[in-house]
């Protein structure tokens, strides 16, 4: 059954969690944009705040009422707490005659992870959760620094209220309503003095950390209310990519002269995959202090924008930007479908809002679909090239 907590409640819940030894993770404002970081008080959510959104554009803006999760996503995804930006996977000390290793990971689970809260998670951000725990946790793979994390998460979801333009979710059927997995789930109902949560658990821990908040069920014109809410923002979300046939039509247009085009505009400047809450490209370092006793393995963000990414013995295989972005789009929409079952992407439209240039996925899908003759660029290739 549906209950109703108050306004008052979120802070009970973010001293529930602290008390069960969680760090609650929430959105803030910080640097002018809405971003996920340690919280400790419901003072500390961006109330009254909401973001303007489009193509290379966004601003925070005041909103006319006190919504405490009246933003669409910004800059940040939680992925940067799971699969961490920056991470030491061990360090090597050398001795007289030997050496000796601190923090060997390889599947061991050497350090004791925080439990981590994340407050306020969209239904687009927890598909991207689900989805990068088919990489990090697949069949064959096994991440442990990933796991160490995700396995004692607790997740209070939000649903979406107010979507910004260059979202799509409802496209990849990722959204604005929540799906499970999850904790709890809010849906916030802002009417003015009448402002109030409408909540779901969806785990045991989640009910019973519910059942130590002042609650009430919710009424039929409450649940009502919140299916508005839903409801509305779906009426909202405009921008649309057509995903029917979407991994063939990709392989079939390696050679679209689209590619050539959109690679023109790019910049390479990584900003679609560093936001992207999917996106786990990384590198390996290694480095030395200067009396060589001491190395440090590091793994850090990566991108397939940049040149070295796809460096072998010779030189990069990917070296224009065209092959770059073709890479990164048609892996996105079609080769992740291959490797892990699913779309790599979950609509949520940062790719778009934090492109320096504005360059728009769904556009992109839009012109190859439009103007698909795949195997005719196939065949003037070979005829250009004297193959009969």
């Amino acid at each position: 059954m549906l209950q109703r907590i108050e306004i008052s409640a979120v802070q009970s819940l973010i001293d529930a969690l602290r008390k069960l030894n969680y760090k609650v993770i929430g959105p803030t404002q910080r640097n002018g944009s809405i971003v996920y970081e340690e919280i400790t008080s419901a003072n500390q959510l961006p109330q009254g705040w909401g973001a303007e959104q489009r193509p290379g554009f966004y601003r925070l803006r005041k909103r006319d009422d006190a919504a405490m999760f009246g933003y669409s996503v910004g800059p940040h995804s939680w992925k940067k707490f799971l699969f961490a930006p920056e991470l030491t996977l061990f360090s090597a000390f050398r001795h007289s005659k030997s050496f000796s290793l601190s923090n060997p990971g390889d599947g061991e689970k050497s350090r004791k992870a925080e439990k981590l809260a994340f407050l306020g998670v969209r239904s687009c951000e927890l598909r991207a959760i689900e989805i990068q725990d088919k990489v990090f946790d697949g069949q064959q793979y096994h991440d442990p620094h990933y796991l160490q994390v995700r396995e004692q998460l607790f997740v209070v979801a939000v649903n979406c209220s107010s979507p910004s333009e260059t979202c799509f979710c409802s496209s990849m059927d990722t959204g604005p309503n929540i799906s499970k997995p999850f904790d709890l789930a809010l849906t916030e109902i802002c009417n003015g003095d009448d402002h109030y949560f409408v909540v779901e658990s969806g785990s045991q821990r989640g009910e019973n950390l519910l059942q130590g908040l002042k609650h009430r069920p919710a009424t039929t014109q409450e649940v009502a209310q919140g299916e508005a809410v839903i409801e509305r923002a779906r009426s909202l979300i405009k921008r649309k990519l057509d995903t029917r046939g979407i991994k063939e039509l990709l392989y079939q247009n390696v050679d679209h002269p689209e590619w050539e085009k959109v690679g023109d505009r790019c910049l390479s400047c990584t900003n679609c995959t560093m936001v992207c809450p999917t996106c786990f490209c990384n590198t390996i370092e290694d480095s030395t202090d200067l009396a060589g006793s001491e190395a440090v393995r590091t793994r850090k963000w990566d991108s397939c924008f940049t040149m070295d990414f796809s460096y072998i013995h010779g030189g990069s295989i990917r070296s224009s930007t065209k092959a770059r972005y073709r890479q990164w789009m048609t892996h996105k929409l079609a080769s992740w479908i291959d490797q892990f079952g699913v779309s790599g992407c979950v609509g949520c439209g940062r790719c778009i809002t934090w492109c320096p240039v504005g360059i728009d996925i769904t556009d992109e899908a839009r012109v190859i679909r439009e103007t698909n003759n795949g195997a005719l660029f196939h065949v003037e290739k070979e005829i250009n090239h004297g193959i009969p």
